[in-house]
């Protein structure tokens, strides 16, 4: 397996202090100091996983991350010196896997990775991958969902939640267990995460209880995908 971490960040005295740790743990370093070369090593080295700079020139994080979503689903690690919630929330709505908020501890760097690499390990449990609730198609194995055969632009995590709550319809799904199964036991977000994620995926399909499906809040609890008898 390809063991090379992309750091981009255009300081380079953050890029001088990880490389270290990350190296100890027996991964290689390559590093970009701007965004368009941050996607130049991304398409030619192809990384493992990318820790992302959401300040950088040229090309921002939040642009080089949606650049790298639209061709990859390696994980993303976006790194901010941005504490708001806007930002958190935009990293992870353009398909990053988590975030860093700056300062941070060079052993909580390596925590992230592990943890990140960790969830998307080969242990796939023996459900469907393509799920389909007419007119709905969800396929996991190509990261796509189709609407009255329009494909739906989705990101990464949130066609993950959609078809984790598809494969067990009528199931409640606490949002917790939902932080457990998409972002992994040792994620360190708030759990409104899942809320948000929620909200933009009933957005974009833009439901308003027309189907004999739907995504139900079920206050107190978590979510569940409902399907009605027809």
């Amino acid at each position: 397996m390809n063991k090379n971490i992309l750091i981009a960040d255009d300081n380079i005295e953050i890029i001088k202090i990880l490389k270290p740790y990350i190296e100890k743990e027996g991964f290689s370093i390559i590093t970009a100091l701007n965004g368009k070369d941050a996607i130049d090593k991304f398409e030619f080295y192809k990384p493992q996983l990318v820790l992302l700079d959401i300040m950088m020139p040229i090309l921002n994080g939040m642009e080089v991350c949606k650049l790298i979503r639209n061709q990859s689903n390696t994980p993303i690690i976006m790194i901010t010196a941005k504490s708001e919630d806007a930002d958190k929330i935009l990293s992870l709505d353009n398909g990053a896997d988590d975030y860093i908020v700056k300062p941070f501890s060079p052993g909580e760097v390596v925590a992230r990775i592990k943890a990140v690499l960790r969830r998307i390990q080969p242990s796939e449990k023996a459900l469907p991958t393509i799920i389909k609730y007419p007119p709905i198609e969800i396929d996991i194995n190509n990261y796509s969902v189709k609407l009255e055969n329009q494909f739906i632009n989705l990101t990464k995590k949130e066609i993950e939640v959609l078809w984790l709550l598809a494969s067990s319809p009528n199931t409640v799904f606490s949002r917790d267990s939902l932080l457990d199964s998409i972002w992994g036991v040792d994620y360190f977000g708030d759990p409104r995460t899942v809320d948000t994620h929620i909200k933009r995926i009933r957005s974009k399909l833009k439901l308003d209880g027309q189907y004999y499906w739907d995504i139900k809040t079920i206050w107190g609890l978590g979510y569940k995908f409902e399907v009605k008898d027809v």
